[in-house]
């Protein structure tokens, strides 16, 4: 298959990328044990993990991140509360409760932002609470929720964050010196521009070091897993040796670009031009501008006889540019994805094919 993805992962990637993994690796060989710590540590970077926090990766999507982050540093005695503003927020309830972890939930629109205020008051009253989860980017919408004010809010009540930021990482920028975060939990497969296969924890030293034992999976057991890094270097069951590679990669490829700051700046430009092509044809983003990342955008349907989303996918896809349906219930909507390698021209080849596609929907109709 060729052409481009416009989603918010698997995303396309780089000729460099995919040629990392062409090469075969033992698990157990110096070398890859090196490319293994290299990575952990590049991410510790992006992350700014300092002395306080340490990379732990994990075999498998974002998700199994997710779950094992849950699994470990939520004890049996503690009580989870997930913010929730999108499906993402709704699937960290759904393991925590299938953990038999003991979780409740603070709900916004999909929508709404999460908001600060709103979030310190139900912490106020449920004294009982000791962690938060949230989700930093939603990919339901691309809603961006206000990530700082959140953890000032959660550290000020003497809990701790379990952050979700699944579709941010690499683009918006993360200090763990700075910000009160006990996990930030992210993949190999979005804004760092690896394939998916790798998610990954990045979590205080010293909340991991309490959890031994705590887990009630085997293979998701995060403290585990980073007790056999730091003993060895090694994954302790079979690794994603090849998608561990294209990750080194992308990771320094990350880091010629500019960062974080560079990624974003990109996106940013992508998602400027996205949103200007669609306004000229009439189609409205869902989210208000103060709302909206530059990761992914979600669009309104148009509310018409010959709008078919299934005949634009398909008539795109055959000319090689792969957008998103929408996750709303409420709404018909879609979604464009603004990350990846994708170069300006790609994007302009996209929203032409797209004009064009619209263009050839309205024409029945118009000839009527």
């Amino acid at each position: 298959m060729t052409g481009y993805l416009f989603t918010p992962g698997p995303l396309t990637t780089t000729d460099t990328v995919r040629q990392a993994m062409l090469e075969d690796w033992g698990s157990r060989d110096a070398a890859f044990i090196r490319l293994t710590r290299e990575v952990r540590e590049g991410i510790g970077a992006i992350a700014g993990a300092g002395e306080s926090h340490t990379t732990v990766l994990m075999q498998g999507s974002g998700t199994f991140a997710v779950e094992a982050a849950i699994a470990t540093l939520v004890g049996p005695e503690d009580r989870l509360l997930v913010v929730i503003n999108g499906e993402y927020g709704r699937r960290i309830e759904k393991i925590a409760a299938r953990l038999g972890k003991r979780v409740e939930a603070l709900s916004f629109a999909d929508t709404e932002a999460v908001d600060p205020t709103q979030l310190t008051e139900h912490l106020e009253a449920r004294p009982g609470i000791t962690h938060v989860a949230v989700v930093h980017l939603e990919t339901t919408t691309g809603l961006l929720n206000p990530l700082e004010e959140i953890a000032k809010a959660v550290a000020a009540a003497g809990r701790r964050l379990i952050l979700d930021s699944m579709a941010a990482f690499g683009a918006y920028a993360i200090d763990l010196q700075r910000l009160p975060c006990a996990a930030v939990v992210a993949s190999s497969n979005k804004c760092l521009h690896g394939t998916p296969g790798i998610g990954f924890v990045v979590a205080e030293k010293a909340l991991l070091a309490e959890c031994a034992g705590q887990s009630p999976s085997v293979s998701l057991d995060l403290h585990d897993q980073w007790k056999g890094f730091e003993a060895n270097g090694q994954w302790r069951f079979t690794p994603p040796t090849h998608i561990l590679a294209a990750l080194h990669r992308a990771i320094t490829d990350h880091a010629a670009a500019g960062g974080a700051s560079g990624r974003l700046a990109t996106y940013g430009a992508n998602a400027a031009k996205v949103t200007e092509r669609m306004a000229a044809l009439g189609i409205a983003p869902t989210l208000p501008e103060a709302l909206r990342s530059s990761v992914i955008l979600t669009f309104d349907s148009p509310d018409a006889p010959w709008f078919d989303f299934k005949a634009l996918y398909d008539r795109l896809a055959a000319q090689g540019f792969r957008i998103y349906p929408g996750k709303l219930t409420a709404t018909e909507t879609f979604r464009i994805g603004c990350i990846g390698a994708i170069p300006p021209e790609g994007f302009d080849a996209m929203l032409d094919a797209f004009a064009a596609v619209i263009q050839g929907m309205k024409a029945p109709r118009a000839a009527e």
